[in-house]
């Protein structure tokens, strides 16, 4: 039986739309409890999936290898349906520093049946196993198809395996990707939230992880060694997603177009639950609502150097024109300039590139967009990671009104999925703390004054009601009952900061930014130590933003 599978596993999944740069993956499969006899061809797929993908595979059942520089060579390490007791302490130390460092976990089937003492495992796993039935068809609802392990995958994935059941739900701590359906299989035993699939994020570490793959005949099934591929290359960051916990949105669309309008010319095909588009230039926008403050998740892809975007903020109408003129859009475009590029609100402020390109996936792939307005401020996530952070201060725009996709041109080639929103239901709450910078010392009211024109300086971190700071999102940032100002509301390098009556101007007007910058829109300018000077009493003034240490500030 193994021979014959060992030999269908010439049948490879594609590689990636773009080829990763090599990395290396550890394959470890000690067991301690039941062993599974799929593991040899498992090894095998995973070798050959290496093979065919760039990336080299060492196994081993010696766990002599989980030491600090053990681990050091390598992006991800896979625990193949290993079982029970199988590092000890020193060796679980030298694991748990590897991920919070930055590796990356896979985990098979029985992974989750493993290390029942180690809290730090029950965390990376997500799930410990609870019990099982016996093997036998089901199908897997597909939740998340933009995820590099379940892009390919249908709606419904039917296929023989054995189904766990797990001890706690990971939903409130992990990315489900997909679910079982209880009612097309017997035993299962967690109801209509069965999770199955699903992905994290642990310190800088990542974590994937399959209930598939008991099976010796899972290894040869060219979409579940998509699967596995897929999930190795997010845990080993050859592909990017956005694996936050992710509970209460509503879907606008899944496949079904009901309360969408086109506006213009060109049009989107709709299939296999995904929208791409034809022509333009146009918008196929939701016209069966507005929005004022939400989350608006989506997954999109481009064929290559294409264009698009997603537009917010804009009334309704069947001119597309009027979407550009009075909302916003946030570019979707692999090449362009830096305010019209992926991640940019499009004429209106870049991304972080630095960041955006880190986060991004190469066309071909897909990629998940958060759009999070809180009131007049939109931040932009790409695949979970901050990219933008843009506050509307124009009086006749505003980021509350209608969603829309846009089909930019003939050539233009993007395809979206899985739209959906979580209404926040009002303004984020202010928050209220120390606001800490240079040398980890705390922005400062000068000897606790309240008069009209007080110093703000940099000072050590105190408690006092000097340093307690209320910090209202995209607005002023306040303490003793008045206002962070510009002096004389100007917007020149140097201008010193002060305390002043609270008065709605411009001057006391501040974002944050993501690279813990904070910006004042009416200068352009970021809040400064000045001369990039830790001693007490040292001026606090604006200037250029640089990103330069005495320009970060951790808000509370």
């Amino acid at each position: 039986m193994i021979g014959k599978l060992l030999a269908a596993l010439m049948l490879l999944p594609a590689p990636a739309a773009v080829a990763d740069d090599p990395y290396d993956v550890l394959v470890f499969s000690r067991t301690a409890g039941f062993r599974h006899d799929s593991i040899a061809v498992g090894t095998q797929a995973i070798r050959d999936l290496g093979a065919a993908n760039g990336f080299s595979v060492t196994a081993t059942e010696d766990p002599a290898v989980f030491t600090a520089a053990g681990l050091a060579g390598y992006e991800a390490v896979v625990f193949l349906n290993t079982t029970g007791d199988v590092l000890d302490n020193t060796r679980q130390a030298a694991f748990e520093s590897y991920i919070r460092g930055g590796g990356g976990y896979v985990g098979v089937h029985a992974a989750a049946d493993t290390e029942y003492d180690w809290p730090f495992y029950g965390q990376l796993v997500g799930a410990w196993f609870a019990s099982h039935p016996a093997i036998q068809p089901a199908a897997v609802v597909v939740g998340d198809r933009g995820h590099a392990a379940t892009a390919h995958l249908p709606q419904r994935w039917n296929r023989t395996d054995e189904w766990y059941n797990y001890r706690t739900n990971p939903r409130s701590t992990a990315h489900v990707l997909a679910t079982l359906d209880e009612s097309s299989y017997t035993g299962g035993g967690m109801g209509a939230d069965h999770p199955h699939v699903w992905c994290k994020t642990l310190d800088a570490g990542r974590s994937f992880y399959t209930g598939g793959g008991h099976t010796q005949e899972s290894y040869a099934d060219p979409a579940f060694r998509a699967h596995l591929l897929g999930g190795i290359r997010y845990a080993a960051r050859a592909a990017n997603a956005d694996c936050r916990p992710e509970t209460g949105y509503t879907t606008l669309y899944n496949g079904s177009t009901s309360g969408w309008s086109q506006a213009g010319p060109g049009s989107f095909t709709n299939s296999d639950a995904t929208l791409t588009s034809v022509g333009g230039m146009g918008l196929f926008w939701y016209s069966a609502k507005q929005f004022t403050s939400y989350s608006l998740k989506l997954d999109w892809r481009l064929a290559g150097d294409d264009n698009s975007g997603v537009f917010i903020g804009f009334p309704p109408s069947t001119d597309p024109w009027s979407a550009v003129n009075n909302g916003y859009e946030v570019q979707i475009d692999a090449t362009d300039a830096a305010d019209r590029t992926t991640g940019s609100v499009y004429t209106f402020k870049s991304a972080d590139l630095a960041a955006r390109d880190a986060a991004l996936n190469p066309p071909g792939e897909w990629n998940t967009y958060e759009l999070l307005v809180e009131g007049e401020r939109l931040q932009v996530f790409l695949n979970g990671t901050k990219i933008n952070d843009f506050t509307n201060t124009d009086p006749v725009r505003s980021l509350a009104g209608h969603i829309g996709l846009q089909n930019h041109g003939d050539g233009d080639d993007a395809s979206f999925r899985n739209v959906r929103i979580k209404e926040l239901g009002g303004p984020p709450a202010d928050r209220t703390g120390p606001i800490v910078g240079l040398a980890g010392k705390c922005l400062d009211v000068a000897g606790s004054g309240t008069a009209n024109g007080t110093k703000i300086q940099l000072y050590t971190c105190n408690g006092t009601g000097a340093q307690r700071w209320t910090v209202t999102p995209n607005g002023p940032v306040k303490a003793l009952g008045k206002c962070l100002d510009v002096a004389g509301g100007g917007t020149a390098n140097g201008t010193k900061a002060q305390l002043y009556t609270c008065n709605g101007s411009g001057a006391q007007n501040w974002s944050a930014q993501p690279d813990q910058t904070l910006r004042n829109p009416q200068s352009g300018r970021c809040l400064d130590v000045s001369q990039n000077n830790p001693a007490d009493g040292q001026q606090i003034h604006i200037w250029d933003c640089l990103g330069a240490a005495n320009q970060k500030w951790v808000l509370p």
